[in-house]
């Protein structure tokens, strides 16, 4: 029986370290499912769901626990069953502005207070083409619960964005 794992690493960024965490998964049978890894700042983070026989999955923590004496920090956790069919619709949010604290601050507390969840959020910071001006830039995936209200949300987080000086859009994605 297969059973799947949940696993976040970070380290300080070097080259072999996907390979060495790929090579430990691979060497037990293991199957790489999906990822999500990047460099931030002198970081390596990263998070990634993988599929390994319930007989070899103590001696391949053992070897991620080998891992950390090379830097590596790992944790790892069973992977719930997710229901194939979720409530509600989904939604991509775009944020664009001058940079200055609290802007995800106060987008992610409309979202909660409106019950959605963030699914997926990635941002960087970006020099503007013509005025050289650093600009805020942030895209996420938004699960929108059954009840929201869409059009009261959207003139909510309008509202929170002009006070931020910042551009948000939505896009209504295809549901899977």
């Amino acid at each position: 029986m297969s059973i799947p794992l949940v696993m976040t690493i970070i380290s300080p960024d070097r080259t072999g370290l996907v390979e060495c965490v790929a090579r430990a998964v691979a060497d037990h049978g293991g199957n790489w499912l999906e990822s999500r890894m990047c460099r931030l700042g002198g970081e390596f983070a990263g998070i990634l769901r993988v599929e390994i026989s319930a007989a070899k999955k103590s001696a391949l923590l053992d070897a991620l626990q080998k891992l950390q004496q090379h830097g590596l920090q790992i944790v790892v956790r069973a992977d719930q069953p997710v229901s194939t069919s979720s409530p509600g619709r989904q939604t991509k949010l775009e944020i664009v502005g001058s940079d200055h604290p609290g802007i995800v601050r106060e987008i992610t507390s409309a979202l909660a207070r409106a019950k959605v969840n963030v699914e997926e959020f990635s941002s960087e910071i970006v020099s503007a083409p013509m005025s050289g001006e650093t600009l805020f830039k942030a895209s996420a995936r938004l699960q929108l619960p059954d009840h929201c209200d869409l059009v009261a949300l959207k003139k909510n987080l309008e509202k929170i964005a002009a006070d931020l000086l910042v551009d948000v859009s939505f896009a209504e994605l295809d549901s899977q």
